[in-house]
């Protein structure tokens, strides 16, 4: 079964190129069947390209789903036309007031890692996001800056800032085979990591309840799984395209911010010749595997969700 998107939204004809099976919403209304709500809370400046990349990889799997944008209700964004957020974004507040659930929600992550979580503008209502999500969301995925974020406001574990950015694409060793999130996922693999902060597995590990799925000996811990909020953190980019880590490789250069060429990503570490993408097949693993245990676990009255 294909993802559900607007025709008009400019993913449409980005992953009907790539052969990725989209569907508009009048021909979904024709199928009688019960779509998996997702809904995609869109941190990042670039909202077309996040928006993209997750739609990608959610709608690789054989069911229906229903894609739904959310925005902070009062962040103003500066990369993205006031006419596509207008179009097909919904303010968080609105979400909230109309009472409604989702099976899976996505937090993405956000470039403020430099700013304690208290000074972010829109924390406030950030943690009304993640409260809210324990009565309205059957599983919840915080991504980078938003694993992060979450983590913290549930466990108090904190953010750490790094003497140099972790940059480039590192081996992750499977810690969990067992785990439904992994099935499917090699022993090891390697995963792009962009950030400038970093949460340590000791304070994971003295935190009742949270286990870590996989890790690095060099980034530290990337996937951790929180069953008593339902939810998932991740704090590196499996949904990153093959040229993501290049573009900001070259928006560094070219704004003269000093940058340490992506380990382990261009060939020969030669950024004149194209990157490789190896991690493709592990980020449709991942997020096929989270999919698949909402449709298995998530009631089938969304009403009930988390009741």
């Amino acid at each position: 079964m294909p993802i559900k998107l607007p025709s008009d939204l400019p993913a449409f004809d980005v992953l009907t190129r790539e052969g990725v099976m989209v569907m508009e919403e009048g021909r979904a209304a024709l199928q009688d069947i019960r779509p998996l709500r997702i809904g995609l809370l869109n941190l990042m400046p670039k909202k077309i390209q996040t928006e993209t990349q997750f739609a990608r990889l959610i709608g690789a799997t054989p069911l229906q789903i229903e894609l739904s944008l959310i925005r902070m209700s009062d962040h103003e964004t500066r990369n993205t036309a006031a006419e596509h957020m207008e179009a097909f974004y919904r303010p968080f507040a609105e979400v909230r007031a109309s009472g409604e659930k989702f099976d899976g929600l996505i937090i993405t992550g956000a470039p403020i890692e430099h700013l304690p979580f208290t000074e972010v503008t829109y924390w406030d209502e950030l943690t009304q996001v993640f409260d809210w999500t324990q009565g309205h969301v059957h599983s919840t995925f915080g991504v980078c800056w938003g694993g992060m974020a979450m983590i913290n406001h549930f466990h108090g574990v904190r953010k750490h800032m790094l003497d140099h950015k972790a940059f480039g694409c590192f081996r992750h060793r499977n810690l969990a085979p067992t785990s439904p999130y992994l099935r499917g996922f090699s022993d090891d693999c390697v995963i792009p990591v962009s950030r400038w902060t970093e949460i340590r597995q000791a304070e994971i590990d003295a935190t009742p309840g949270l286990t870590t799925l996989l890790g690095s000996d060099e980034v530290g811990p990337c996937l951790v799984e929180d069953p008593a909020h339902r939810a998932l953190y991740i704090f590196n980019h499996l949904e990153y395209d093959s040229d993501t880590l290049k573009q900001e490789y070259d928006r560094d250069v070219a704004a003269g911010t000093a940058i340490n060429v992506p380990n382990n990503y261009y060939p020969d570490d030669d950024p004149a010749r194209p990157p490789q993408n190896r991690w493709r097949s592990h980020a449709h693993l991942l997020y096929g595997n989270w999919i698949n245990e909402i449709y298995q676990t998530t009631p089938f009255d969304i009403r009930r969700i988390a009741a």
